[in-house]
């Protein structure tokens, strides 16, 4: 049996950096700037031996349910419900402040077990503060150091003791993943206030997400697990990708960094436009980018509510990513509304399309075949004279499809040709919407290396 905990504390005290901590890797955004992480984010965690489930959640802040702030801490009460146990982090340098007494009487309220957990302990600094937080009324406080790893055994007796020792150590069980029953990880990305998160609390169908109408609300890449027909899929929420000269805070770059690694992870990437102002340079830029990684985008012209004359705008729609996407050809681009779900089964329906056409493997009998009537029908051609003869051609890896054919002059043969080739590749073998790769070599000649006999 798995438990869940979740990290409860006002602004700046050391969540997102406890969270990277107990998950082993950095996944939370972490800035002396208060208030960097908004929605809650889940992960696996270990201490030594002992496996759960963890939530980073927003600094406690009192505010308007309207507000940003108000609507941060809904997603930390959900984070406080969905919870086995709470640990109720303090600074102990700063002190216990009213801000720290006010949110003790609100997890007294939630009847939840609470662990107090007194934060940056290393060093003398904070030794008044950890006897200060004996006030709180959760008892005496774990002394640790998020940023150090000390005080990590003694939070392991406390979570053991908390939550019951039938919990604590769950069976390993045996990773069978298929091919078939892999997580498919999608990552959705696009400008700010596009509405991408938005269009993840639809899908999953509920306010997992923070959305509002303020520009960049996301800031970390927050992960969730959904289930569509019958297949599990992770959806990677980013933060808005403003152009590179605009990005100027050092928050902004991390959130936009943190952005960049879910693609380079992602199989499929949504990329959501904002169908109003679609294909402005910067939506370009970030599928040119998408396509450079390898991966497959699928497009989500969002805000198709707004839209009136949706057959003329679609079609409209349709010739602009043609024009500017000529690196992929046949791109999804699939008209949806995350405000009220129109158009989500169409959308996964290109993603699972997308994701077999990334996926797929190509015997090298058929490809060869194909080599042969592409050098019939449009041969490669000459260079100073001399003719360049294409000899095999074979698929080097899937994701994305990448192949390399065998030439006697492959320095000589034109890019022109090679983007032919291509084409001709998408078209032969229904490769639509991925970006394909091809490499072209020089065949080794098997006497090369050979001496000659002597007479």
């Amino acid at each position: 049996m798995s438990f869940t905990v979740a990290i409860i504390g006002r602004p700046n005290v050391g969540k997102s950096t406890l969270f990277n901590r107990l998950v082993g890797k950095r996944l939370a955004l972490v800035d002396d700037t208060p208030g960097v992480t908004r929605d809650r984010r889940f992960a696996e965690a270990s201490i030594a031996s002992l496996e759960f489930n963890v939530i980073d959640t927003a600094g406690l802040e009192q505010a308007h349910e309207d507000s940003l702030q108000g609507r941060m801490w809904e997603q930390t009460s959900a984070a406080i419900d969905e919870a086995d146990v709470c640990l109720f982090l303090v600074d102990s340098r700063a002190g216990i402040i009213p801000d720290d007494r006010t949110f003790a009487k609100i997890l007294r309220k939630a009847e939840k077990p609470v662990i107090l957990v007194a934060n940056k302990m290393e060093g003398k600094p904070g030794e008044s503060g950890y006897y200060d937080a004996f006030s709180l009324g959760f008892g005496e406080p774990v002394p640790i150091s998020a940023e150090h790893g000390q005080g990590m055994a003694d939070l392991h007796d406390a979570i053991v003791s908390a939550v019951g020792e039938e919990v604590a150590y769950p069976e390993e069980e045996e990773n069978g993943e298929d091919e078939e029953n892999r997580v498919l990880k999608i990552a959705i990305v696009g400008r700010p206030n596009a509405g991408k998160s938005t269009l993840i609390n639809q899908m999953v169908g509920n306010e997992r997400m923070l959305t509002g109408p303020e520009a960049g609300i996301t800031r970390d890449s927050i992960s969730v697990d959904w289930e569509w027909q019958g297949r599990t899929m992770r959806l990677y929420d980013t933060a808005g990708m403003r152009k590179k000269a605009r990005v100027q805070e050092k928050l902004e770059k991390l959130s936009v960094s943190d952005g960049l690694r879910s693609i380079q992870y992602a199989e499929v990437v949504i990329v959501v436009l904002d169908c109003t102002i679609p294909f402005e340079k910067q939506d370009v830029q970030i599928i040119d980018l998408i396509i450079r990684e390898g991966r497959a985008p699928v497009i989500a012209l969002n805000k198709w509510d707004l839209i009136e004359d949706r057959q003329e705008t679609l079609k409209e729609l349709l010739l602009q990513s043609q024009e500017a996407i000529s690196q992929v050809k046949n791109l999804k681009v699939i008209p949806i509304s995350g405000e009220t779900g129109e158009g989500l089964d169409k959308l996964m329906e290109a993603v699972q399309e997308v994701d077999e056409a990334w996926n797929r493997r190509i015997p090298t009998s058929p490809l060869n075949r194909w080599l042969e009537g592409v050098q019939y029908h449009h041969p490669p051609p000459a260079v100073a004279g001399r003719r360049i003869k294409l000899k095999y051609v074979t698929q080097a890896k899937s994701r994305p499809p990448t192949f390399m054919i065998s030439s006697s002059r492959a320095d000589a043969l034109p890019d022109s040709y090679v983007k032919y080739l291509i084409n001709s590749i998408r078209k032969e073998f229904k490769l639509d919407a991925v970006p394909i790769r091809l490499f072209v070599r020089k065949g080794e000649n098997p006497y090369a290396n050979k001496k000659r006999r002597n007479n």
